[in-house]
């Protein structure tokens, strides 16, 4: 072998090597002492005008398989999301590679409404574990504080109720951690008020157009993680963003704050929410977006930076099911015109 050809060899030797390196990735610790990965991949892949979108094909298998590979470790998903069973085959296909072991991933999924009387907890769970192949999940969230009848009329049932039944799948060890999502200050005070097992996390709606500032503060006081879902609010063009409602991904602001640090807007955004103790949920099928996502735990945002991406608060919700908005436990501001319900069964 020429001194040329092996020189290749170790050039190829070493890309294929770097390639394989993830990223450091570093934990929050939550008030159980279990630790999660400070980002998050979200398995939802969206909204349009018939409801929910739902995986083609293996779509999020090839996905996640991918996202392993680069170094996530934290997966979003919810039972509503239809997404569940593919991500455990991706999960289970790396396994079996020898990539990772279950105990390196933190696998979180949500209760979905119509599910919330005590008994209905363990059903929904067993049956969101059996979609995954999972024996347990490191985190299970209430979806939202709405309970609804099977047909989608409004349930009278109390999220306290519910809450019960959460803390039954963690004494169980269906469930490591448990938690609330899209829940509004007031009611998250009564959870933590009334609760046996305090809420290790809260999943909310963060990106620079709500920054969602009191409610952040509130629940770290208490000890609570903050998961932000929707992360790069008006950056991304999707269905429920309104053009022009928020910065696009060529800010001046904040592209001149992604040349200082060498990374991209979107990249400064998700860094934004790590700098506030955040973890940010971003989801992506696009597997270049994918790596970038992950490549923020090189650089810090300084206060200054922060303050400036702060100030493009307007306190614009992109999820508002306002078609819930006379359910008794509705967490957010109501509307004069609600939108229909994508949810209601039709007779």
């Amino acid at each position: 072998m020429t001194r040329g050809v092996r020189l290749v060899s170790v050039v190829a030797a070493l890309c294929v090597q770097l390639a394989n390196c993830a990223p450091d990735v570093p934990t929050f610790k939550l008030n159980n002492g279990k630790e999660m990965p400070a980002i998050a991949l979200g398995t939802y892949l969206g909204f349009d005008q018939n409801g929910i979108v739902k995986p083609q094909d293996k779509q999020v298998v090839k996905v996640v398989e991918h996202a392993i590979d680069v170094g996530y470790r934290h997966f979003d998903t919810a039972s509503v999301y239809s997404t569940e069973e593919q991500l455990g085959e991706g999960v289970r296909n790396k396994i079996e590679e020898g990539k990772v072991i279950r105990e390196d991933l933190f696998i979180t999924t949500k209760l979905w409404n119509t599910h919330h009387k005590r008994e209905q907890v363990a059903e929904a769970l067993r049956e969101s574990l059996k979609q995954l192949s999972l024996n347990y999940v490191d985190l299970y969230l209430m979806h939202w504080p709405i309970g609804l009848n099977e047909d989608y009329s409004n349930s009278d049932v109390d999220f306290m109720e519910t809450w019960r039944g959460l803390e039954d799948m963690q004494r169980l060890g269906l469930a490591k951690s448990i938690g609330l999502s899209n829940f509004n200050q007031e009611q998250l005070e009564r959870v933590i008020k009334e609760c046996s097992i305090k809420p290790a996390v809260l999943q909310i709606e963060v990106h620079p157009q709500i920054i969602q500032s009191d409610l952040v503060s509130y629940a770290q006081s208490q000890g609570i993680v903050v998961m932000g879902y929707s992360p790069f609010g008006s950056l991304v063009s999707r269905f429920g963003v309104p053009p022009g409602s928020g910065p696009s991904i060529d800010d001046p602001t904040l592209v001149e704050i992604a040349k200082k640090h060498g990374k991209t807007t979107p990249q400064v955004v998700l860094r934004w929410l790590v700098d506030r103790d955040i973890v940010p949920v971003p989801k992506t099928v696009n597997l270049k977006r994918l790596e970038e996502n992950i490549d923020i735990f090189d650089f810090k945002l300084d206060k200054d930076e922060i303050e400036k991406i702060n100030k493009y608060d307007k306190q614009i919700r992109y999820t508002l099911p306002s078609f819930w908005q006379n359910h008794p436990y509705y967490p957010f501001e109501k509307i004069e015109n609600p939108l229909p319900n994508p949810f209601e069964k039709k007779a």
